[in-house]
């Protein structure tokens, strides 16, 4: 039986070996890398990438991630291409082959075909003299000096490797490309990663009639019965010209009360907050929630151009539509 020290001391000297594998990895970023990211941005088809076995279940990791960052990809199993999926590879198209040791069977049984219909093919290989790296245009070598396996069986170095290149790739087809955050969004429509990305205070904030707001010349009262009536917490303070002066938030008032019950000789003016935090309509809905967050409020004032306040966002809203720290 172990003891716990020994299993620690295992778990560490697997990172470090995985590390070092990784580690390897950056010389190898040559003009061949260059090439490669170059013949697939040049590309008018999709990227074809295909492996068996982990290098499967890694070909399927990087197909998501360059989906997901503007390069069209699909995996190809090898065994299902020799019956029938062969058929989804256009000349068009590049393929990546994925092997740590480059004489796969069933990968080189698609050679010859990737041949006759002419389709370029980079392959990512542990062994750069193998079958499938000299029948390739293109290799990028992923070879590791050892597995993290003490038999040097399961595929673990070798493995974090291929996935490590092909965020390399998928990352510099990113920048080739000018990928930009709202492209990523288009791709990422869903969930609260599309939320953030996507989300508008326009589209939170209230509006027209629903924002709470009085002339700073009114007595409290009325300021008041404002910001009951609206439901947010506070209400804007405008000056005769209609531009935002102030705010008046029930902290403020629970503040006042503390003081005093006596309110008949006050005004709006004199009770506010001078120089509220403001912000404009057309920036993420996630900067509103950093910015409440940053400076400890529970709602900013949305301002146009000339300073009038055209809307509120509370932060109740921004965390009912999934945006709070913790989903982040």
């Amino acid at each position: 039986m172990k003891d716990k020290n020994t299993i620690i001391e295992k778990g560490k000297n697997v990172i470090r070996i995985e590390a070092d594998a990784v580690a390897a990895l950056e010389e190898r970023i040559d003009d061949n890398f260059a090439k490669a990211v170059e013949m697939i941005c040049a590309s008018k088809g999709r990227l074809v990438i295909a492996g068996m076995g982990k290098s499967g279940i890694v070909g399927r990791k990087i197909v998501a991630t360059l989906n997901s960052t503007g390069t069209p990809a699909m995996f190809l199993h090898p065994s299902d291409a020799v019956h029938g999926d062969f058929g989804m590879v256009r000349k068009e198209d590049v393929v990546v082959c994925i092997s740590k040791s480059g004489d796969t069977p069933e990968l080189n049984q698609l050679l010859p075909l990737f041949k006759r219909i002419g389709v370029p093919l980079i392959s990512m290989v542990g062994n750069t003299n193998s079958k499938l790296a000299q029948e390739s245009d293109i290799v990028l070598d992923i070879s590791v000096k050892e597995e993290a396996c003490p038999y040097d069986l399961a595929p673990t170095s070798s493995t974090t490797a291929a996935i490590v290149m092909g965020d390399a790739l998928a990352m510099a087809l990113i920048d080739k490309r000018n990928f930009t955050i709202e492209d990523f969004a288009f791709y990422h429509p869903g969930g609260m990663l599309g939320k953030r990305l996507l989300l508008k205070i326009e589209e939170m904030m209230v509006s027209g009639n629903a924002v709470p707001k009085v002339n700073q010349s009114v007595p409290i009262r009325d300021a008041i019965l404002e910001m009951t009536s609206k439901r947010l917490g506070a209400t804007c303070v405008i000056d005769d010209g209609g531009k935002l002066v102030g705010i008046i938030t029930d902290g403020d008032l629970r503040r006042l009360l503390q003081k005093t019950t006596d309110l008949t000789h006050l005004t709006a003016e004199m009770m506010m907050t001078r120089h509220p935090k403001t912000i404009l309509k057309d920036l993420l809905a996630a900067v509103a929630l950093q910015e409440m967050e940053a400076h400890k409020i529970t709602q900013l004032v949305v301002v146009d151009d000339d300073h009038h306040p055209i809307g509120m966002i509370h932060l109740h809203e921004l965390v009912e539509a999934g945006l709070g720290s913790e989903n982040q």
